[in-house]
């Protein structure tokens, strides 16, 4: 099939982006420069409001904003890709968990500028235990399949504490063994 003119083409990328099923948005240096509908309804915000927003307003708090960001820089660094589950926040207040992609456009300074595409996870995975910053930090390293020596190390923290609160989340979500517990935070049991 031949690649339509360009007027056309331009048409199609935009209705594309724009009505995409997931998420979609384009930052400069962390703030939104530009997003889709679904991303706007997905936070619970005005599409318009979101312009010029740095995302550290979608997240739980500050230190999970700043956590994540260096989490994904080396990666974005060596591949120009970041990807991870993580638990965003929404206008109201509310948290859910979000499958999170991203591109760079440059290796160099990944997050000069980067395309992004959020998932809301919240109809497989509810968030139904309220969680500290901290246990939030250890779920989602659990999900990535970290060991408490290798959490430690991202975090910047012993690995007994990392076995402290992960023994607290399985009190928390009823979970007998850590097999359970990230079975649970999928949202598998």
């Amino acid at each position: 099939m031949p690649v339509p003119p360009a007027p056309e083409l331009l048409e199609l990328l935009q209705l594309a982006f724009h009505v995409a099923p997931v998420g979609m948005c384009v930052t400069r240096n962390r703030a939104i420069e530009l997003c889709n509908e679904e991303f706007a309804r997905m936070f619970g915000h005005e599409l318009h409001a979101l312009i010029g927003q740095s995302l550290a307003l979608l997240y739980p708090s500050e230190e999970e904003y700043h956590h994540t960001g260096e989490a994904g820089l080396p990666a974005m660094r060596s591949t120009g890709m970041y990807s991870d589950q993580r638990i965003m926040r929404r206008r109201d207040g509310s948290l859910f968990w979000c499958h999170v992609s991203g591109r760079t456009l440059d290796r160099d300074d990944p997050y000069a500028r980067a395309v992004w595409m959020f998932e809301d996870l919240s109809s497989q995975r509810p968030l139904t235990t309220p969680l500290t910053p901290r246990e939030r930090e250890i779920a989602r390293q659990l999900l990535g399949g970290g060991t408490s020596k290798q959490i430690a190390r991202v975090l910047g923290i012993s690995p007994r504490t990392v076995e402290a609160h992960r023994a607290r989340l399985m009190r928390k979500i009823g979970a007998a063994t850590q097999g359970e517990l990230v079975a649970r935070l999928v949202g598998a049991l």
